[in-house]
C-alpha cells in the first residue's frame, strides 16, 4: 500500500482514552456553502461564524493554520423535505433551515493515520509537517486525498507543523522509507489550545 499513492485524508486510529467519536454539530455547515467538504478532510472552526469550513489551501513553511480536526459527514433535510445523510458535504447544498447537522472529529488527543506525499524515515517521529492536497478527493466517493506533506518538517526558524508524526501506521505493508509512508499523526494546531492564526 505505501508503495503506491493512495491518500484517503485523515483517519482516525485511536484515542489514549479508548473514545474517538465525532462531534454532532447543529447548523454545523452554511446552507449552500460553496465548497464541498470531503470526509478525512481537515476542518476548522470558522472564526466567529458557529460552523465549520473545510481547509483550503496548503500552508508554506512558517505559516501553519490551525485546525480542529477531520470531517466525518453530514446530515440535513433538503428543500423538497427530503432527508439527506452523506460522507461528504455537496458545494452549494441548500437545506431546511434547522435541519443540519455536520459531523467531526474534533478532540485533540485523537491519533489519526495519514499517507504521507513521499517518503518518510524513522527518525520523522516527533517532528510537525503541514497538510498538502488538502482539497483533494473525490466528489463520487466522498473521500479526501488530503496528505501530509514529507517536505514540510517544522523547524525552529519556519514555525510549528499543523501535525506531529508520533508512530508508523502497523500495517504489513507499510514501512518507513517506502514511498508513500503512512503515518500516525496528532493534532499539533489545534483550535484549542494557545494563540495559533484561525481562519
Amino acid at each position: 500500500m505505501s508503495a503506491t499513492s493512495a491518500p484517503f485524508g485523515l483517519r482516525p486510529a485511536f484515542h489514549p482514552s479508548g473514545l474517538d467519536r465525532a462531534q454532532a454539530l447543529a447548523g454545523g455547515i452554511t446552507s449552500g456553502y460553496s465548497t464541498q467538504i470531503l470526509k478525512g478532510q481537515p476542518v476548522a472552526y470558522s472564526a466567529g461564524a458557529g460552523v465549520i469550513i473545510p481547509l483550503t489551501t496548503n500552508p508554506a513553511a512558517g505559516s501553519a493554520v490551525a485546525w480542529s480536526g477531520a470531517f466525518a459527514g453530514v446530515e440535513w433535510t433538503d428543500t423538497t423535505g427530503r432527508r439527506r445523510v452523506s460522507n461528504y458535504w455537496p458545494a452549494s447544498t441548500a437545506y431546511i433551515a434547522g435541519s443540519c447537522v455536520a459531523y467531526f472529529y474534533n478532540d485533540q488527543n485523537i491519533v489519526y493515520e495519514i499517507q504521507a506525499d513521499g517518503s518518510m524515515a524513522q527518525t520523522t517521529i516527533g517532528y510537525e509537517y503541514n497538510f498538502t492536497n488538502v482539497t483533494s478527493g473525490s466528489s463520487t466517493t466522498g473521500l479526501s486525498q488530503a496528505t501530509l506533506g514529507s517536505a514540510t518538517q517544522a523547524t525552529a526558524s519556519s514555525g510549528q507543523g499543523q501535525m506531529r508524526v508520533v508512530d508508523i501506521a502497523p500495517y504489513v505493508d507499510n514501512a518507513f522509507g517506502d514511498a508513500y509512508t503512512i503515518v500516525r499523526v496528532v493534532n499539533a494546531q489545534s483550535q484549542f489550545f494557545g494563540s495559533v492564526v484561525s481562519i
